[in-house]
């Protein structure tokens, strides 16, 4: 349990280090999967999902959840991080699904982004569709490392 506990606060540190190395453009980056995984996400769903993220999420987290903002991994005047981008350049691929959902429902935590919370302005199924859609624009070999993040914060 203690080992289980260790490796999950080792990942979700990795996610939200000052070096994020988590492009395929670097190599090394992310170390093969063990698995092919295979995806098995609904094109309708995702459909929505960027429909919703083009009229919500867009303005900050950039088109095809590129980034608008530079090193999003630098503290603005604010004191608050910018808005990171969504696709596998980032790091919103090394938090499960429950993480994801709660960060679009809640905002930023503790203060730390200008993230606002869209819980009452988007239903759970928007937010399912928009997670989906963020998804969507991870590499077949990063949607298999989060895969395994998934499947290990499922059995705990």
């Amino acid at each position: 349990m203690k080992r289980l506990f260790a490796v999950l606060c080792l990942t979700l540190l990795a996610g939200c280090g000052q070096r994020e190395a988590a492009s395929e453009a670097e190599p090394g980056a992310v170390s093969e999967p063990a698995v092919k995984v295979a995806r098995q996400q609904d094109p309708a769903q995702i459909q929505r999902g960027l429909q919703i993220y083009e009229q919500n999420c867009a303005a900050c987290h950039g088109a095809a959840g590129k980034g608008l903002l530079g090193d999003w991994r630098l503290r603005g005047p604010d004191g608050k991080f910018p808005p990171p981008p969504l696709d596998d350049s980032a790091h919103a691929w090394h938090h499960p699904t429950a993480v994801l959902k709660r960060m679009i429902a809640q905002g930023s935590p503790g203060g730390s982004g200008n993230m606002p919370a869209w819980q009452g302005r988007l239903s759970e199924g928007q937010i399912d569709d928009v997670v989906a859609y963020i998804q969507s624009l991870w590499s077949d070999k990063i949607y298999a490392v989060w895969s395994d993040i998934e499947q290990r914060s499922l059995q705990n």
